[in-house]
């Protein structure tokens, strides 16, 4: 039984088992979310509406884009990704 949700090991599954994949995804959409709750970037708020925000005002960022990446609703470009992060 896991204790994490969703379980790492189906996150794995999402990021071809790259840990090291799954956690910079998870940071790069956790900071947008972050930045969506507090307005601080036009990019962030383009992603979400103001209503969207609001219900998620009372849970943690990082466990929010967690739950996207499982539910399939965060996707990404593994070459334009590692050349972002180069």
């Amino acid at each position: 039984m896991s204790l994490m949700q969703p379980p790492i090991d189906e996150l794995l599954d999402k990021s071809n088992n790259d840990k090291y994949l799954l956690c910079a995804v998870a940071s790069e959409r956790a900071r947008d979310i972050n930045d969506m709750m507090r307005g601080q970037r036009d990019r962030a708020i383009a992603l979400q509406s103001a209503t969207q925000i609001a219900q998620l005002a009372g849970r943690k960022p990082l466990s929010l884009a967690m739950e996207e990446i499982y539910r399939d609703e965060v996707g990404y470009d593994r070459v334009q990704f590692e050349d972002d992060q180069a």
